[in-house]
């Protein structure tokens, strides 16, 4: 009797330890998931011109980037590898990165912003309106749009009132006439600011700020800026306006007579091609 009840006590403890195993089984709460990694362009650093719509782009998007002097140095950082990407206007990136171009193993990826292109006066100045009037004049008379194609950006002009507007007497306009001279403040930017081989500045900007000299009966001299300071430049007239794809951002229209825009433009990352 008794060894029938041990066996009977051992047969109960082995279905008691094969219940306890099964249920652990169920219980056992899956491998925990791993942490998302941080999406690419968080990871990556970028390079950026100080001061400009790109380095304001870079901050909105929470990335890690390197401030230079220029657009043109952001592409040099991500050729040599010492950034990661750039963040770059869309109109320079079709003329400088790509096949047949000064970095052909870079291409661009996403599009950060949409925005326009304006030329910066000093706060008040008359300029702002003679210039809209010379805009106006050329656009009606194909002259902008000749010019545009000739730099590939016609395809972003963005179209300009047929009403010329006369600028009025005294200001900036008179100033400058006075003085025989039209000052503008660029970087070397192109399609937009840029030399040829024989040293000259060339580019869409350049070659309207041109006509605008000529109609204004004055030489033009265009001075390379520190863009993070053009406002400063400006103001302390060591420059008579900004023309140079600047973006008609809140600091800007804030802080100087503005243009109407003449062009569209986006903010796009410049990486190298896989």
């Amino acid at each position: 009797m008794k060894k029938m009840l041990a066996l009977l006590l051992a047969a109960m403890m082995v279905l008691s330890l094969a219940a306890c195993g099964g249920k652990k089984e169920e219980a056992a709460a899956p491998a925990e998931t791993p942490a998302e990694e941080p999406a690419a362009d968080e990871a990556l650093v970028y390079a950026v011109e100080a001061g400009s719509a790109g380095e304001a782009a870079a901050e909105e998007n929470g990335f890690q980037y390197n401030s230079v002097a220029s657009q043109a140095d952001a592409l040099m950082e991500v050729a040599a590898g010492t950034s990661d990407a750039a963040i770059i206007d869309l109109l320079m990136a079709g003329a400088m990165i790509g096949e047949g171009t000064s970095y052909p193993n870079l291409i661009h990826t996403d599009e950060l912003t949409t925005e326009e292109y304006g030329v910066g006066c000093r706060k008040g100045s008359d300029l702002a309106a003679y210039i809209n009037g010379v805009f106006a004049e050329t656009y009606a008379n194909g002259t902008m749009q000749e010019i545009a194609t000739t730099y590939g950006v016609q395809e972003s002009l963005v179209e300009q009132s047929s009403d010329v507007i006369d600028a009025p007497a005294g200001g900036d306009v008179a100033y400058i006439q006075d003085k025989g001279t039209l000052v503008v403040g660029i970087t070397d930017f192109a399609p937009m600011d840029y030399k040829d081989d024989a040293g000259n500045w060339i580019g869409f900007d350049a070659d309207m700020a041109k006509i605008v000299a000529e109609k204004l009966g004055v030489e033009i001299e265009f001075v390379e800026i520190d863009w993070d300071n053009k406002i400063m430049e400006l103001d302390s007239k060591y420059i008579d306006v900004v023309w140079n794809g600047m973006t008609l951002t809140n600091e800007v229209t804030s802080a100087m007579e503005c243009t109407v825009p003449y062009c569209n433009n986006a903010q796009v990352v410049v990486v190298p091609a896989k």
